[in-house]
């Protein structure tokens, strides 16, 4: 019984801080139709920058709990730099054009974020740990939990509940739905579309600096980060389903579930297993399990 709820728990962990990155990527495609291959490397920007934020706001004698709110703060930090930089400067350029060239564009960007980390912050890893420090330890049945871990999945639920309200409930998330479903008309009632792509990004910019922001604490932050997570948030996004936020929930879960049994049961097969899952779901459904039938236009 032990196993079956580490497997669980565990596969819960790993799906929580994934979902807050491939929401980010799902987002992104949903509103803007942009496969942005430079998601690995905002995440990893979110890492690298909560790595350095954590102690330096911890050397002017600020309380542990502050590490959380510079964590946060990191990742707005590089949603507000980065963001702008890309989509005005870069990405406007090409939307209209070809897909293939749009995913070739954010291909480079995703190698220059690569590039430059390494010159801004070395190629020496990076350790954070003292935000998984401040919750200690949780007791789930027998089992011991660092409560930091358990708190991700909180973060996550709040992250998906938010960017779900936020398009369903508040004025500029239904002009965005609409920008989504109609961009032509929205612009000829005067919506101004290139704002709301730059919000959208923006958005998607800073969950993927934050899931890379509150996985730092988890993990060794050096090179090479941003290509696995950004393979694994593809695999997440294809099998929920592009533009889809139930469809990143599920994909996550399908994702950390698998993983995390084949970690117990099959260790040798952990990266094959994710993508066995994705081309199952591809083979039985390949525009992926919740995207919304599109209506065929004549």
């Amino acid at each position: 019984m032990d196993i079956v709820l580490t497997i669980i728990l565990d596969g819960l962990i790993y799906a929580s801080w994934l979902f807050i990155v491939a929401l980010g990527l799902t987002l992104v495609f949903g509103v803007l139709r942009i496969l942005n291959f430079a998601h690995g490397g905002l995440y990893a920007l979110g890492a690298y920058s909560a790595a350095v934020a954590v102690p330096f706001f911890a050397s002017w004698g600020l309380p542990p709990a502050f590490s959380l709110i510079a964590m946060f703060i990191a990742a707005l930090a590089v949603a507000i730099v980065i963001a702008p930089l890309i989509e005005r400067g870069l990405l406007r350029l090409f939307y209209g054009r070809d897909e293939v060239l749009i995913l070739l564009v954010t291909y480079a960007v995703f190698l220059i974020l690569e590039d430059a980390t390494k010159m801004v912050f070395g190629v020496d890893p990076y350790y954070v740990f003292e935000p998984r420090n401040l919750l200690g330890n949780v007791e789930v049945g027998s089992l011991f939990y660092v409560g930091y871990d358990l708190a991700l999945i909180g973060l996550a639920i709040v992250c998906g509940l938010g960017v779900w309200l936020g398009l369903h409930r508040t004025r500029i998330g239904k002009v965005t739905v609409a920008v989504i479903n109609e961009p032509e008309v929205s612009a000829a009632m005067g919506v101004n579309i290139a704002r709301i792509y730059l919000l959208a990004f923006g958005l998607g910019v800073f969950l993927a600096a934050l899931g890379g922001a509150f996985t730092s604490p988890l993990i060794s932050v050096q090179p090479g980060i941003s290509v696995s997570v950004i393979v694994v948030s593809f695999a997440v996004v294809i099998i929920g389903g592009l533009g889809s936020i139930p469809g990143a929930a599920i994909g996550a879960l399908i994702v950390g579930l698998a993983r995390s049994f084949a970690v117990y049961e099959a260790p040798e097969a952990e990266i094959f297993i994710i993508y066995l899952v994705m081309v199952i779901v591809l083979i039985f459904r390949p525009e992926g399990l919740f995207t919304p039938v599109q209506a065929r236009k004549i």
